[in-house]
This record gives C-alpha cells, structure tokens and sequence, in this order.
C-alpha cells in the first residue's frame, strides 16, 4: 500500500548519510527540504519528491499536511515511567534545600518509589503507565525506553519487565525495556552488597536473558550506589548473557564509571553532570552515546551537564527527560529540547539531532529510526508550524498535531 503525506513545507530529514547518527559539529545538520512530500510504502520510507509531483504519483492514500512541517518520530531513550505512588513531599523538600542524596539517605528516594512497587498489583501498574505513555505519544515520541529499577527484588523486578513488554504489545509506539536491577540497594541488602550482586548476576540476569525480558542493562554507579568495580561485576555477566549496556554515571559523582563502559563497550553514558574535562576527551574518541538531562538539572536545581563541551570535543550527544517521580517528574520532550537550548548553550538544530538519531543510536536502532531516509521506518512527528525553530522556541508549549508510526497515524491534536 503507497501512502502519502503531502504539502509539507519543510521536510527535517536529519539526514546522516548512511552513517546513521551525528557527533560534533555534525548535530547542526539537519537536511531540511522543503515544499516536499513523503511516499510510504507499508510501514517504510519508500521516497521523498517535490510536492508538485504527487499528482502523477499512483497512490492509495494521500494526505495532505496543510504546510506543517516533519520530523523523524522522537526517540526518548531514558525513562523510568514504570512507577507507582508520587514522591510530592520529597519535592517540598528539595525546595526548602534538602539534597537529592540527603532525602535517599534518610529512607527516601528511589526505595520509597520501591516500596509503593511492590505492593503494586500488575493491574494496577498498567493503569498508572498506559497514560504516561500515551502522554509521550501526544508529544510525537515514536519509541520510548522504559526501565525497570523499582522493584530491586526478584519478583517485583520481573513483575516491571513483564508490564513493560505487555504495553509494548498492547500500544502503538516501541516500547524498549530495560532491566535495571542495579539501581540502588534495597534495604534489605544495604548491609550485605555481596548477596544482592549475586542475586543481580546468578538469578535475574540469566532469567530476564532466558525469558528475553530486556535487551539492556542499566546500572548507577554513583557512591549512594554502585562502585566502579560492582557495576564491572554486574556488566560483565550482562554482557556476557548478551544483553547491550548503558550506564547512569557522574550524576553526583565521578568514580570510575565512565572507564567501566569504555572498557565493556557501552552503548551510552547517561547524566555527565560532573564528568571531567579528561573523560569528556575520552568520550569524543568513542561511539558511547552521552544522553544528557537539563530537566533533571532545573528539578534538582543541580549542576548541568557540560552538553556544549561534550558536542564541541566531537562526542554522539542525545537528550532526555529522564523522566521519573523523584528528579525529573517531567515528561515532555519539547520543553527538554528549550531547556537544553537556554541553559546548555545547544543549538536548535543540535536540539533536534539529539531526539532524533542520536537517541536512536542510544538504543541501537539507529539504523531503522531516527531520521527520514529512504528505506528507514515511516515514523514522524508532525508540528503545527511552517519553521523548525518554532518547536524549541515555543518553550512548554506542544506543537505536535500528530504522530504516526510504522506509516499510520496513531495521534490527532484535537
């Protein structure tokens, strides 16, 4: 079936080439044709032609898009929507000056966020998620990574992953789970790391491998969490069972993560908020992706991610909402792309390679997502607006009228 979506004014393909992502200087090129329309055939790309050429175009569908403008469908590629009960009173303390670690210290945190999990029905964590998700849809978010990391026990962390993939099944966007066991102790092995490491390695990893739960691994490796060499331990048997690696490091502190997934070979390197100048340099040698959250800095009111050192030391930058109850209860993508714009010194254009491609590549599925080229899956994000740099200029504002996926449409404005 060739469908067609017409009169668009401007096509932003964020075109790489064939190399399928950016790094560098390169984030500022985005393709932008304009007066175009795009051929779908099935669920694919199939060409890009001149507006004035659909009429001879032999097709089943045509729709015509008014003069708004496309993007290639949104990547989110950390979140950790799969929570229950609401962290507000945390958040009252943030503003009175209590720190992130402060509050994890004192039985808050990331184990509160627990404890609501495990007495979480599966029923009642899908009618939590279902909106959340739907929320990043009307947004134009096309694939969405969603980590487990809030039941840090066997059954409970299984119970997350197994929600996760039924929405997968269930709603129209990818939805990409991840196992985050190595998300903090829980209180039950805050004095013995050893037994819940093993717990980590000897039963959940080869279960969640056996019964393809999660492709990814996740771990933080922070000192209110896991070392360097705990997260070694805990990545080296993940990789080993075949599971693709990404690392929470540098939030608050830098202790050896960033030399861990150089050495195992991590797909990302999500936060950065203090990396140093000497592993930033590292980095831009690599194909590690450094997923950045300027929606964390503004809610922790904490130091930001040095994003315009990162892209001009040639490192593969994306951005994220990093959504979450306790730092980041922010889950729109367009207010995340102005932030990183006023506060990271991003360009728009840089803004746009980071949602797009580049997370793509963070969870490896650059090579079918994430940009607008022949042959790619036909995912878009559609934007009430004739010019691009209305989408980050328009800061809180949703300019997305529509979202189509595998070359349907799956959201109106209304």
């Amino acid at each position: 079936m060739i469908k067609i979506l017409s009169n668009i004014s401007q096509v932003v393909t964020v075109d790489t080439y064939g190399r399928n992502y950016k790094r560098g200087n390169e984030l500022n090129e985005l393709g932008v044709i304009t007066d175009s329309s795009i051929v779908i055939e099935n669920e694919y790309i199939k060409d890009i032609i001149p507006s004035s050429s659909v009429k001879s175009y032999e097709a089943d569908e045509i729709m015509d898009l008014n003069g708004k403008i496309v993007l290639p469908g949104m990547v989110e590629c950390h979140t950790h929507t799969a929570f229950a009960g609401s962290r507000a009173e945390e958040f009252k303390k943030k503003l009175k000056g209590i720190g992130y670690e402060e509050i994890a210290e004192s039985g808050g945190g990331i184990n509160k966020t627990v404890n609501s999990v495990r007495n979480s029905s599966i029923e009642d964590l899908i009618n939590l998620i279902t909106p959340r998700i739907n929320y990043f849809i009307s947004r134009g978010i096309t694939t969405l990574e969603i980590k487990s990391g809030y039941g840090l026990d066997f059954r409970n962390e299984v119970k997350l992953l197994k929600v996760i993939n039924f929405l997968n099944q269930k709603l129209p966007i990818d939805i990409i789970p991840t196992f985050l066991g190595a998300h903090t102790y829980p209180p039950e092995f805050k004095k013995d790391h050893d037994s819940y490491i093993k717990l980590l390695t000897s039963d959940l990893l080869p279960y969640i491998s056996e019964n393809k739960l999660a492709d990814f691994c996740d771990g933080f490796c922070e000192a209110t969490a896991f070392s360097a060499d705990e997260i070694e331990t805990i990545f080296s048997k993940a990789k080993n069972l075949g599971f693709k690696l990404r690392l929470h490091t540098d939030q608050f502190n830098s202790i050896g993560g960033i030399n861990v997934a150089i050495k195992l070979g991590a797909l990302s390197v999500d936060h950065l908020e203090v990396i140093t100048d000497q592993d930033i340099n590292k980095l831009g040698k690599t194909e590690i992706v450094c997923v950045v959250f300027p929606g964390v800095s503004l809610f922790l009111n904490h130091k930001i991610a040095p994003a315009r050192k990162l892209i001009d030391n040639n490192a593969i930058l994306a951005l994220s909402t990093d959504y979450n109850p306790g730092s980041s209860n922010i889950s729109d993508m367009n207010l995340i792309m102005s932030l990183a714009a006023l506060t990271m010194g991003m360009t728009i254009e840089e803004t746009i390679s980071a949602v797009t491609i580049n997370s793509a590549k963070a969870l490896n599925m650059n090579k079918i997502i994430g940009s607008i080229e022949i042959g790619k899956k036909a995912d878009f994000s559609v934007f009430d607006t004739n010019d691009y740099s209305d989408i980050v200029y328009n800061v809180g504002r949703n300019l997305n009228c529509m979202t189509i996926k595998n070359g349907e449409v799956i959201y109106i404005a209304d």
